[in-house]
């Protein structure tokens, strides 16, 4: 029969903490990125804003954040240092200039091509299924919208 509670005493042990495990598997799947994303020059945060402006070029900064989880005082700079680097362009609309837009440079478009073996690596490393990874990111998915519910 399965267990449908922790006692008190392992409900403190570092194993049985889902914020660790999340934490951990984070780091380990960081480590995974990095020398992949060291071959196209990109920090991980600038590979998911890449990922979203490869998806859909030419957004908003706050619909980027939006889209990010982040809030423009953390992608400000990001995007300043990836404009520098010529991946991308910032531009003020016209009507209102609190509305930044960001939209992909040549070389911003052309890295996609490059970038397209990085999921297949990362889900190498992982050792599971395609159907297992989609479980496993629906779950994960499932778990951040009830903890960013109201």
């Amino acid at each position: 029969m399965a267990r449908t509670q922790l006692t008190a005493e392992e409900s403190l042990l570092l194993d049985n903490q889902l914020c660790f495990a999340l934490y951990s598997a984070s780091l380990a799947m960081t480590k995974i990125y990095k020398p992949l994303l060291d071959e196209l020059g990109l920090t991980y945060p600038q590979y998911l804003v890449m990922l979203v402006l490869w998806e859909r070029d030419n957004l908003m900064v706050s619909e980027l954040g939006e889209r990010l989880f982040l809030d423009s005082g953390t992608l400000t700079p990001l995007l300043k240092r990836m404009e520098a680097a010529g991946l991308l362009s910032r531009m003020r609309a016209t009507d209102d200039e609190r509305k930044v837009y960001i939209r992909l440079t040549a070389p911003g478009r052309k890295l996609k091509g490059k970038a397209t073996k990085v999921p297949a690596c990362v889900a190498s490393a992982t050792q599971c299924s395609v159907p297992e990874l989609l479980q496993l990111n629906a779950q994960i998915h499932a778990l951040r919208k009830n903890l960013t519910a109201p």
